[in-house]
């Protein structure tokens, strides 16, 4: 069957020390998981696009298909081999992000050195060239035939240029919806002309307030100015994720803007919460057409997440959960 949804992005093996609870050691991950579980709280109907090494599990593969998504579009390619997937991250009593070495980590846990951890080291971002396609990237060429024609679309951070790429096998689809959540690689002054060009053939564009004030840095500080500029290129949809200060949505073509708080949720894992917001409002999006009711989606995807560890933990709450927080969000946003 034909997906509604196509999912482009990365995939890792995550080793993950929340500040409480229990460790995440060698679990799928990766933007794209994070952003297919936001989706699956609404709807499992997706085909997911990504890249593995040969030395991908399986059976997390398989597990994925017993979710409800199609994983013909991810890719286990030789060349990939030496390829690190290995995503490593220890959060302090603040559910910050802590940037000590990962042998200090488990050390102060008392916990055992995974040897699968043996030899990591996170990725220099300062090295890579942005305007080169990362080999983990996915790409253009690896999405199926039947994936190209779905209507909605949603592209998680990865490089600029396969980024392109993807919006470029969108653009001249009829009607199709596509998201974009850009990378924080390429979020500079330097890179906005590029941009702009990208920007043209995407429905909804869905950043970081770090991102975003880093791409306008030294020309405004007005997050809703920035906003309106890059709506100018395309977008009629701009959301600006702000963590716990919830978000900001541009509705271009209906002239509002809103408000949304974040749901006072119990934080175990912030890992992938903007994904999930990501995945979340794209399922909103095809339910509703109605951008303020696609963003209340997303943020009850992210609330869910970020109360466990790993992409699909918010698929195991209690039934019902999900639409009490959509209608507690509803009575909280306010339009400004």
């Amino acid at each position: 069957m034909q997906p509604t949804f196509v999912i482009a992005g990365k995939l890792s093996r995550e080793y993950i020390l929340p500040y409480s609870g229990p460790p995440l050691l060698d679990s799928p991950g990766g933007s794209l998981l994070y952003a297919a579980g936001g989706l699956a709280v609404w709807n499992t109907n997706a085909g997911l696009v990504g890249r593995v090494d040969e030395n991908y599990p399986s059976q997390w593969l398989r597990d994925l298909e017993e979710r409800g998504f199609d994983t013909s579009g991810i890719r286990a390619l030789p060349e990939l081999q030496n390829a690190d997937l290995r995503f490593f991250a220890a959060f302090n009593d603040v559910n910050e992000r802590s940037l000590s070495s990962a042998v200090s980590h488990f050390a102060r846990r008392q916990l055992t050195f995974p040897k699968s951890l043996l030899g990591y080291q996170p990725p220099d971002e300062s090295r890579k060239d942005l305007r080169m396609p990362e080999s983990l990237s996915p790409s253009a060429l690896d999405t199926p035939k039947d994936y190209r024609v779905a209507p909605y679309v949603h592209l998680c951070p990865f490089d600029f240029v396969s980024q392109s790429q993807m919006v470029n096998l969108y653009r001249s689809g009829s009607g199709q919806t596509v998201s974009l959540d850009p990378s924080p690689g390429y979020m500079s002054p330097g890179f906005w002309r590029d941009l702009r060009l990208v920007l043209q053939g995407v429905t909804a564009f869905q950043s970081s307030e770090e991102e975003l004030r880093s791409l306008f840095w030294g020309e405004t500080n007005d997050l809703w100015e920035m906003m309106r500029q890059v709506s100018e290129y395309g977008p009629q949809i701009v959301v600006v994720k702000r963590g716990a200060q919830g978000q900001l949505l541009c509705d271009v073509a209906g002239n509002h803007r809103y408000e949304i708080p974040a749901y006072p949720s119990r934080i175990a894992d912030l890992t992938g919460a903007g994904d999930a917001f990501c995945g979340g409002f794209l399922a909103g999006f095809q339910q509703t057409n109605d951008p303020l009711l696609a963003a209340l989606h997303g943020s009850v995807s992210a609330s869910l997440t970020i109360e466990g560890s790993g992409p699909f933990y918010a698929l195991g709450v209690l039934p019902g959960l999900a639409k009490a927080r959509l209608h507690w969000l509803k009575e909280a946003a306010r339009e400004i």
